[in-house]
């Protein structure tokens, strides 16, 4: 259920209505928007059928919310929603680039490939200290010692940090050191994890599954958002079909439909979808005129000696290249990078 407010609703008016729903066990969730201030109300609605809400000073409607996906959708907030990533923003006209290794393997190599990619206009750096493999004898991240050298590459380049947190009990770590928690593709639906991150104030960036739907994917958002913590980033990276040419099939039609449901942004990682460097930049470029709000792309200054997804990794100098290239494209929408 979401409570429409008057625009002259008074800040005292405000609290009254909150403080009655509140009182009837029902949690609240406040959404201020350009035009509308929205009250979204959680809980079980039959509660609500014999409360007049509507006759409370400051309530222009009370209407139920179709979806779902409560705190998701745009019922609940009509406006795109703008995710700050401490001075970073994402969401708005500026698309954002995160760019970096696969996986976290030594300092040197990481400093050196965050200073590239800050040169060439990334924003977010991104490197997984916990990386989760297919086979349990692949290399598995260097945990805390490589969120440490996160957090180096991060005071000289002043890059924010995007990494991937897998265990909740690796939760303080990670929060400790990163800008941007990411939740991978395996764990898009390992709900005690999202709902830990839920309790978190970093932003959150929420990979779509390979074989998660739309619908799954906001279901997933919704876990996190009900535990207080709306900042909330999709991410398409590719899903599992039929087609072998690529190593997953990336969904750009997902940005447009995710848009339409949510308020939230959406960035597109085409290094994990098509899995060859060749292909990273069509894609990227695609992405781009679809609408995404930001990238996700693998770079790094060593491919061929890379412990993780070298082939699918961009070296520095192809990277400044296609930065260069995606300004026009975003200039040509009316954004820009």
């Amino acid at each position: 259920m979401i409570v429409v407010l008057k625009k002259s609703a008074s800040q005292s008016e405000i609290d009254h209505i909150i403080e009655k729903i509140e009182a009837l066990g029902l949690t609240v969730h406040l959404s201020k928007g350009v035009e509308r201030t929205i009250i979204g109300v959680i809980g079980d609605e039959a509660i609500l059928r014999n409360q007049p809400l509507d006759i409370l000073p400051g309530v222009e409607k009370v209407m139920p919310i179709l979806k779902p996906y409560k705190l998701v959708s745009r019922e609940f907030k009509p406006d795109n929603s703008v995710i700050d990533i401490n001075g970073v923003k994402i969401g708005n006209n500026k698309i954002v680039v995160i760019a970096g290794p696969c996986s976290v393997e030594s300092k040197e190599s990481l400093i050196e490939i965050a200073n590239a990619v800050k040169k060439a206009g990334a924003r977010c750096l991104r490197g997984g200290a916990f990386k989760p493999r297919t086979s349990p004898y692949s290399f598995q991240g260097l945990g805390v010692e490589g969120l440490e050298y996160l957090n180096e590459a991060r005071k000289e380049t002043g890059l924010k940090v995007v990494t991937e947190l897998m265990d909740p009990r690796d939760t303080e770590a990670v929060v400790k050191y990163a800008d941007v928690i990411q939740i991978g593709a395996r764990n898009i639906q390992n709900f005690k994890l999202l709902m830990e991150v839920g309790k978190q104030k970093k932003p959150v960036l929420l990979k779509r599954g390979l074989s998660t739907t739309i619908k799954e994917l906001l279901m997933s958002a919704e876990y996190i958002m009900s535990q207080g913590n709306y900042n909330v980033i999709f991410c398409e990276r590719g899903i599992r079909t039929f087609e072998n040419s690529t190593r997953n099939t990336l969904d750009l039609s997902a940005i447009p439909v995710i848009k339409e449901l949510s308020h939230l942004p959406v960035v597109v990682d085409p290094s994990h979808a098509v899995g060859r460097w060749k292909l990273v930049a069509s894609m990227s470029k695609a992405a781009i005129a679809a609408g995404a709000d930001g990238l996700l792309l693998e770079v790094h200054n060593n491919p061929e000696g890379a412990l993780c997804d070298g082939g699918q990794s961009l070296l520095p100098a192809k990277f400044a290249s296609l930065m260069d290239e995606l300004r026009l494209i975003a200039r040509a929408i009316g954004r820009e990078i």
